[in-house]
């Protein structure tokens, strides 16, 4: 049966290699349960609960991936996202966490619809390659910079705006210490790097004194403090009305988690070899479905928007060809939700190291770009660097999309097939006039 529905012997695999290769996925990408929780903790989120909810939108996403698209792709609440629901939507917009929520809820809606309409297959198709390995790279900048200042090891300075902090501080200390260990075992290739490293610190911290942690008994139910707690109302109701700040949000969940998915989905097939003759993806409305559909239950459930993870990769480097290993992977996950309250024990030094690495393995997406031409350089050096600097993914992605269509203009290359990023440009530059006033 498992043959027939995956097409195991047609893709060359087994259930056996699926297994193995949902493992090896699913250990590389398990930090998210300690790292999505911390982060969207700075908004006012309760940690254990929102332990809970990475653990349930990973494990339905992964599943319906597998079973919908028969993809080997691994979904889970992205890095950057839950940064820009964090620092940018509830910490700087000063919206509650709930209303957020609303928001990630009407972004998976958008998704759908423009899904079945084919709008996002129109947007992979018109913004240019090296605007999304651009985004990938400034998003990695900014998840960097996140884990330094939480390590203390960047400080805010009155002369030069940030400078280095006192490394002799515990908590620099021990994140330090933190970064040598995972940057070790990733070089040694050990699979589940990011994960010992963040529990092997977390254990040094406690044994210095820096954390504390009290384990309380809980059930499942004592878990629920972030499920159906979204406000649509009131994300509807931003400004009075569908107003600029709904639709820049929903603007930024959208093209973000489409920049991830996609970057993933050319990575992940190419190296499994299931692109196919004529470059194009197979079954990518299937795929873009499923992502839509797990941005919705991670919304009711209570986190920032799923997206595909570039972490599938592993297990396709060990034999994963089907929906299967996305099936293995969604399992764990939801074995995981049993142990999500531990997540509290976690200190910050333990958790800054892996933001930092991450961001690290994040750059990777720049070498896509072709730096020696001026018309993708400028545009994708505007995004990756405006992302971190002005603390907005936001900022970074319409300083990106507009640069890339003046300079088309100013080369002469426009031309009507082009419309959705003019379009797109002009909203830009409508939010910028809106920021300004």
């Amino acid at each position: 049966m498992l043959n027939r529905y995956f097409g195991l012997d047609v893709n060359g695999t087994s259930v056996r290699t699926e297994i193995f290769a949902g493992l090896t996925t699913f250990l590389t990408m398990a930090y998210i349960v300690v790292v999505n929780p911390l982060i969207l903790g700075a908004a006012g989120m309760p940690v254990a609960g929102v332990a809970a909810a990475t653990c349930l939108a990973a494990g339905f996403g992964c599943i319906l991936m597998g079973l919908v698209a028969n993809y080997p792709l691994a979904l889970a609440p992205g890095m950057g996202l839950n940064a820009y629901f964090t620092y940018t939507v509830v910490l700087g917009m000063g919206l509650p966490w709930q209303t957020a929520l609303g928001c990630v809820f009407l972004s998976g809606v958008a998704f759908l619809l423009l899904t079945l309409a084919g709008v996002r297959q129109l947007i992979i198709s018109a913004v240019p390659r090296s605007l999304f390995a651009a985004v990938g790279g400034g998003i990695g900048l900014f998840i960097a910079f996140i884990g330094l200042r939480g390590a203390g090891i960047i400080v805010a300075t009155p002369g030069t705006v940030v400078g280095l902090g006192k490394l002799t501080d515990p908590t620099a200390a021990v994140a330090l210490l933190g970064l040598i260990l995972i940057g070790a075992l990733q070089v040694l290739k050990v699979r589940a790097a990011m994960l010992i490293g963040i529990l092997v610190t977390a254990a040094v911290a406690w044994l210095l004194g820096i954390a504390h942690f009290a384990p309380g008994a809980y059930t499942l139910g004592d878990l629920s403090s972030t499920a159906f707690k979204l406000n649509i109302a009131a994300a509807l109701n931003l400004k009075g009305g569908l107003g600029l700040s709904l639709i820049e949000i929903v603007f930024v969940f959208l093209f973000v988690d489409l920049f991830d998915n996609v970057g993933t989905l050319v990575a992940v097939t190419k190296r499994a070899g299931l692109v196919a003759a004529d470059g194009s993806i197979p079954r990518l409305n299937r795929i873009l479905l499923a992502d839509s559909a797990s941005v919705l239950v991670g919304a009711v459930a209570g986190t920032s928007p799923v997206t595909s993870y570039i972490e599938s990769a592993a297990g396709v480097a060990v034999g994963g060809r089907t929906g299967l290993t996305s099936i293995v992977v969604g399992l764990l996950f939801l074995a995981t939700l049993f142990f999500a309250p531990l997540v509290q024990a976690i200190p910050a030094a333990a958790t800054a190291p892996a933001l930092i690495l991450i961001g690290a393995l994040m750059m990777a997406a720049l070498a896509e770009i072709e730096w020696s031409d001026p018309g993708a350089a400028i545009p994708a050096f505007l995004t990756v660097i405006m992302i971190p600097l002005t603390y907005s993914i936001a900022n970074g992605l319409a300083f990106g999309i507009t640069s890339h269509a003046i300079l088309k203009l100013v080369r002469g290359q426009a031309r009507l097939s082009d419309w959705l990023v003019y379009l797109l440009a002009a909203l830009c530059v409508v939010r910028f006039i809106y920021l300004a006033g």
